[in-house]
C-alpha cells in the first residue's frame, strides 16, 4: 500500500492520494472489493457511530457544530489502467465503500486500485482521535483501507470500539506537514525532508503492518526508550518517575512480554496516554493525583504495561476484533494478573490505603490488586447482566465490552491455567501466538491445540465458561464424621459443568487441594479425617464463583453455623469467613417537618449486590424531635435463563416519617416486582416492571398539628405495569395503574414521549387519562381524587419537601404526575375523571415553551377545558427544572399580583434518582 498525504492545519484536512494492491487470498473470485472509510462515519447524526454515542447517553456528538465533525470527500477510485470504477457507500454504513471491479478477482491474483480523497478530521472530543483544541492531531484509522475477504467480506462500521479489521499489509507513506510539528510513529522512518518553504515531507516503511497511527504534534512529549527486546515510544504520564525508573520498567517490561508472548516482529512499539485512557486499568489508580495509593512507579508500570500488552497483541495476532475478541482481552489480562504475581505478590487492591488506621480493619484492605479483576465481573454477574464473552463486541452492554467482559477472560484463563496444571495453558499461549504471528487465525484454532496439549476435560471452559452465561455456584450442604473419614455433601447450585476445587484445612494450613469435576447436582465424597478441621471450597478464589459464603464446612458447628459473626461500620467487601453485619452513621435531610434527621443504618448489603438485603434506619429528626426511620426486607430472585423475565423482587418496606407540622404517618408495603428486559438485546434500553403491592397508610395527628383529616385510615391494593424505553434522541415510557381501595377503585394511563431533533431542539410529549371505577369518599374531600397540578400522594411515593404545604415556596416544588400542569387553576382536582396533555418545545438551548391542555370531571359538573401555558427552564431533565406560567384560564399570570408564588420548580435531591445518570452509561 502507497500513500502520499499532506496535511493542511487551517482546514484540519488531509488530501490523499493513495494505491491499493489487494490480492484475493480466498477460495473464490470476488467481483467487488468493500473498503473502510471510518472517518467518515463522523459524517452524520445518524451514523452508527452516533447511534452508539446516543445509546450511551453521550451528547457530545448530537450538539456538536457541524464544522467539529468529520467526513470523507472521494474524489476517484480507478483501476490500473486508469480506468474509473464505480463505488458507492453501503446501506446505513456511511463508513464502508463497495467497489464494483470491471472483471472478477480470481483466487489467488492482485488487484491495484488508486484513489484521490480528502478526508476532513473530526474533533478529538468524541473518541480521541482528530484534532485537539491546541491544533495537535492524532491519526488513527485516518486512510480508507480494504476489508478482509475469508469467503465473506468482513466489514463494519465504527462505532467506537478500536477494533477495525484489516489485513497486514507492506505500507509506505509520504506525508507532508508544516515545519513547525513533529511526526511520532511505530512505522520505520526512511528520512525527512524539507518540501520547500514551511513544509517538510517525512517517508515511514512498514512490513507486516495493520496499525499506522500516527501523532502530528508541535511540542511532542513522546519518550524513546531502547531495550535489548524491541523500543517502545510513549508518553504516558509518570509523576515523580525518573528517566532512569521509565528505562528500568521498560526493559523489564519488555523482556516479560518477550518471554511469555515471544520475540516482537517490529522495531518500535508506539504506547500513548490516549491508548491508555481508552482501555484504562479502573479503579483506584484513577483517582484525583491528591490521593495517591499507589507508588509512583507502579502506577506508571502498570500503565504501561497494560497498554503495551494490547498494542502486541493487536500488531501480532490477528484475530476479528469484533466477533473474537475475547481471546486477545483474556491474555492481555492473564499476563497482567501473572506480572503482578511475579514482581509484586503483596500489592492490595487499596495499596498504601490498606495500612491506614481505620481502613486496615475492613475486608477490602485485605483484597488483593489482582483480586479486582473477577470483582468487577461479578458486579456484572451478580446483577444478571453479564453476556457470554463470545459476544459480537458492538452486542455488549458498555460496562462488559471495556471491563467486565475482559476482566472475566482474563480470570477464566487463570482458573483454566490452575485446573490443567503444568505450565500446559501458557506453553500452548507462546506456540499459538508463535505459529500464528500475523497470520489470520481464531479462537477456535487456540481451543484446539489447548485440547491436544492435555489429557483432562476442558469442554466446560469453552461451552460453559466462555459461551454461556452459566454462573458457578457451589455448597458445602453437610459434613459429618464417621470414625477416621469426613463426608462432606456437595451441591452443585447452577446448571454448569465447571470444575470447583476442595480445600481440606488444619490449623489455618492448607492440607490437601483436590479439583470436582461432575457435579451435576447433590454428591456425598468422603476424605481421610486425618488432622483436617474444616473443609472449604475454592479457598483460594480462583475459581470466578458466584457467591463464596456458602463454601465452609466445619467440623465443629457454633451458634451462627460455620462462621462466626462481625460487625462493622460502614459498608465493605463482602467476606466469605464471616456473618456480616454494618452500621453507618446518617444525617439526611428529607423533608421540612423533620428537618435533619440524624441516626444510623444497620443493613447486610455489601459492595456486591447479595439476593437478600435487609435494611433498618432508626433516626431521630431535629425539628420534629421525635424518632423516625424505616426498615425494608427484600430477596432478589434473578432468573438467568433464556426469558425476558430476568428478575423477581419480593420486598416489604416499613416507614415511619411526617408529612406535616405534628403529623406522622407509618406506610407498610409488601410487594412484588417483576423485571423485563430484551432477552437477545442486552443493549436495548427497553424494559417493563410489573408491581404488585399492598399499602397500609395510618397516620397520627397531634394536638398542634395544622392539617385536617377527614378521611379514615386506608389500605389500597395496587397493581402498577411500566414500560419504557430511555435513549438520547428518543425517549418513551407508559404505565397503567390500578388500585383498589374501601371507598374508591381508579385506573390511569400515562404515556411521555420525548425527541431531540437534528436541530438540537427537544419536543415533549405527554399524556393522562384517569377515572374512577367507583368513589364513595367523602365528597368534602379531594384526598384521592385525581390532582391537576399537585397530586395529594396518598400512596406516599413522591419526594415532596413540604408534602401538605399550601403556601410558600415548598407549596410551589412540581412532580410531574396525574395532570401535569405547572399553573394553579380554580379546578385542581377531578372526581370522576382526567384527561389531559403536556407539550414543551425547546427555544433556545434549555429554555423551551410548554402548553397544557385537558378536561377535568367531577360529579355533577360538566367537563371543564383547562389550559396553560409559559416557559421551562429544562436545567437538567427530570431533576431540575424551573417552570414561568404565562398564559392560562387565569388570563395573563405574567402581569398578575405575587406572580412569584406562580413559579414552579422541579428538584430532586435524591442521590440514588442523581447516581442514575452516571449508571445509564454503563448499563
Amino acid at each position: 500500500m502507497y500513500i502520499a498525504a499532506e496535511l493542511d492545519v487551517p482546514t484540519k484536512s488531509i488530501k490523499i492520494e493513495q494505491q491499493i494492491v489487494y490480492k484475493n487470498t480466498s477460495n473464490s473470485a470476488v467481483s467487488e472489493i468493500y473498503l473502510h472509510d471510518w472517518n467518515n462515519s463522523y459524517s452524520t447524526k445518524t451514523s452508527p457511530l452516533a447511534v452508539r454515542f446516543a445509546e450511551e447517553f453521550n451528547n457530545k456528538f448530537h450538539f456538536a457544530k457541524n464544522k467539529e465533525r468529520g467526513f470523507t470527500v472521494v474524489t476517484s477510485i480507478k483501476d490500473n489502467d486508469q480506468a474509473d470504477l464505480t463505488f458507492s457507500n453501503i446501506k446505513d454504513h456511511p463508513d464502508v465503500i463497495k467497489v464494483s471491479l470491471q472483471k472478477p478477482l480470481p483466487s489467488g491474483e492482485s488487484y491495484s486500485i488508486n484513489l484521490n480523497y480528502t478526508i476532513v478530521l473530526p474533533d478529538d472530543k468524541f473518541t480521541g482521535n482528530g484534532y485537539s483544541k491546541e491544533e495537535n492531531f492524532n491519526l488513527k484509522y485516518w486512510y480508507i483501507t480494504p476489508a478482509i475477504y475469508d469467503g465473506d467480506w468482513q466489514y463494519y462500521s465504527n462505532k467506537n470500539l478500536d477494533d477495525l479489521y484489516v489485513p497486514v499489509s507492506d505500507i509506505t507513506l509520504q506525508l507532508t506537514y508544516p515545519n513547525n510539528y513533529v511526526l511520532v510513529s511505530e512505522l520505520d522512518s526512511a528520512g525527512t525532508e524539507s518540501s520547500g518553504g514551511t513544509t517538510q515531507t517525512t517517508t515511514l516503511h512498514g512490513k507486516n503492518r495493520v496499525n499506522t497511527e500516527l501523532v502530528i504534534t508541535k511540542f511532542s512529549d513522546f519518550e524513546f526508550v531502547q531495550t535489548d527486546d524491541f523500543s517502545i515510544v510513549s508518553n504516558l504520564k509518570s509523576k515523580n518517575v525518573s528517566a532512569e525508573e521509565k528505562a528500568i520498567i521498560t526493559d523489564k517490561i519488555t523482556r516479560f512480554i518477550s518471554d511469555n508472548l515471544g520475540t516482537y516482529p517490529h522495531e518500535k512499539l508506539l504506547v500513548s496516554e490516549l491508548e491508555y485512557k481508552k482501555d484504562p486499568l479502573y479503579g483506584l489508580n484513577q483517582l484525583p493525583d491528591f490521593i495517591r495509593p499507589f507508588p509512583d512507579y507502579f502506577q506508571y508500570e502498570i500503565q504501561l504495561l497494560k497498554t503495551s500488552l494490547k498494542k502486541y497483541l493487536d500488531n501480532t495476532l490477528m484475530t476479528n476484533p469484533r466477533k473474537d475478541h475475547w481471546l486477545k482481552e483474556g491474555l492481555q489480562i492473564y499476563f497482567l494478573m501473572k506480572y503482578v504475581e511475579l514482581n509484586y505478590p503483596d500489592m492490595k487492591l487499596l495499596g498504601s490505603l490498606a495500612k491506614v488506621w481505620g481502613i486496615r480493619s475492613f475486608h477490602a484492605a485485605d483484597i488483593g490488586f489482582n483480586d479486582q479483576y473477577n470483582l468487577f465481573h461479578m458486579q456484572m454477574a451478580r446483577t444478571n447482566r453479564d453476556q457470554p464473552i463470545t459476544t459480537a463486541k458492538d452486542s455488549l452492554i458498555k460496562f462488559n465490552a471495556n471491563i467486565a467482559g475482559k476482566y472475566k477472560a482474563g480470570v477464566g484463563l487463570k482458573y483454566l491455567d490452575d485446573f490443567v496444571n503444568a505450565d500446559i495453558l501458557e506453553s500452548s499461549i507462546k506456540h499459538f501466538l508463535k505459529e500464528n504471528q500475523l497470520n489470520y487465525t481464531d479462537s477456535k484454532a487456540f481451543e484446539s491445540l489447548l485440547k491436544g496439549n492435555t489429557t483432562k476435560n476442558i469442554d466446560w471452559f469453552f461451552e460453559d465458561f466462555i459461551n454461556s452465561r452459566k454462573k458457578i455456584d457451589y455448597k458445602i450442604k453437610d459434613v459429618s464424621v464417621d470414625g477416621d473419614s469426613v463426608h462432606i455433601t456437595i451441591r452443585n447450585k447452577k446448571n454448569s459443568s465447571m470444575p470447583i476445587s476442595l480445600f481440606e484445612i488444619g490449623n489455618d494450613s492448607i492440607l490437601n487441594k483436590t479439583w470436582l469435576e461432575g457435579i451435576s447436582d447433590t454428591e456425598t465424597i468422603s476424605v481421610p479425617k486425618g488432622n483436617t478441621d474444616r473443609l472449604a471450597l475454592n479457598y483460594d478464589g480462583i475459581v470466578p464463583e458466584l457467591n463464596l459464603k456458602n463454601n465452609y464446612g466445619s467440623l465443629s458447628k457454633s451458634i451462627f453455623g460455620h462462621k462466626p459473626l462481625q460487625a462493622r461500620l460502614f459498608k465493605d467487601f463482602e467476606d466469605p469467613n464471616y456473618h456480616q453485619v454494618f452500621l453507618m452513621p446518617l444525617a439526611e435531610f428529607k423533608n421540612i417537618y423533620d428537618g435533619l434527621t440524624l441516626g444510623a443504618k444497620l443493613y447486610n448489603k455489601t459492595v456486591l449486590r447479595r439476593p437478600f438485603n435487609y435494611r433498618f434506619s432508626p433516626q431521630y429528626a431535629t425539628k420534629s424531635k421525635s424518632l423516625t426511620g424505616s426498615g425494608t426486607l427484600f430477596y432478589i430472585q434473578y432468573l438467568d435463563g433464556y426469558q425476558d423475565l430476568y428478575n423477581i423482587t419480593y420486598g416489604i418496606l416499613a416507614k415511619y416519617s411526617s408529612f406535616a407540622e405534628d403529623a406522622f404517618v407509618t406506610r407498610l408495603t409488601p410487594s412484588v416486582d417483576f423485571y423485563f428486559r430484551d432477552k437477545d438485546d442486552f443493549r436495548s434500553n427497553k424494559s417493563n416492571r410489573l408491581t404488585v403491592r399492598y399499602l397500609s397508610i395510618r397516620r397520627d395527628i397531634g394536638d398542634e398539628a395544622l392539617v385536617d383529616i377527614i378521611e379514615p385510615d386506608y389500605n389500597i391494593f395496587n397493581i402498577r405495569f411500566r414500560q419504557s424505553n430511555i435513549e438520547l434522541i428518543n425517549t418513551y415510557n407508559s404505565s397503567y395503574d390500578l388500585q383498589f381501595a374501601k371507598d374508591f377503585g381508579k385506573i390511569s394511563f400515562n404515556y411521555r414521549y420525548r425527541k431531540l431533533l437534528n436541530s438540537n431542539q427537544q419536543f415533549s410529549f405527554r399524556f393522562f387519562a384517569g377515572a374512577f371505577l367507583y368513589n364513595n369518599t367523602d365528597e368534602d374531600s379531594d384526598y384521592f381524587s385525581f390532582a391537576l397540578d399537585r397530586p395529594t400522594d396518598y400512596l406516599f411515593d413522591y419526594n415532596y419537601l413540604g408534602r401538605s404545604e399550601d403556601s410558600g415556596i415548598f407549596s410551589q416544588q412540581l412532580i410531574i404526575a396525574e395532570g401535569g400542569f405547572k399553573s394553579m387553576l380554580e379546578t385542581p382536582f377531578a372526581n370522576q375523571w382526567m384527561a389531559t396533555t403536556n407539550v414543551s418545545m425547546s427555544i433556545w438551548r434549555y429554555i423551551q415553551a410548554y402548553g397544557d391542555i385537558g378536561l377535568v370531571k367531577n360529579k355533577s359538573i360538566n367537563p371543564k377545558f383547562v389550559y396553560d401555558s409559559g416557559i421551562r427552564l429544562n436545567l437538567v431533565q427530570d431533576f431540575f427544572e424551573i417552570y414561568f406560567p404565562v398564559y392560562s384560564n387565569l388570563g395573563w399570570e405574567i402581569a398578575q399580583d405575587n406572580y412569584d408564588e406562580k413559579i414552579r420548580f422541579i428538584f430532586t435531591v435524591d442521590p440514588q434518582t442523581l447516581l442514575g445518570l452516571f449508571r445509564r452509561k454503563w448499563y
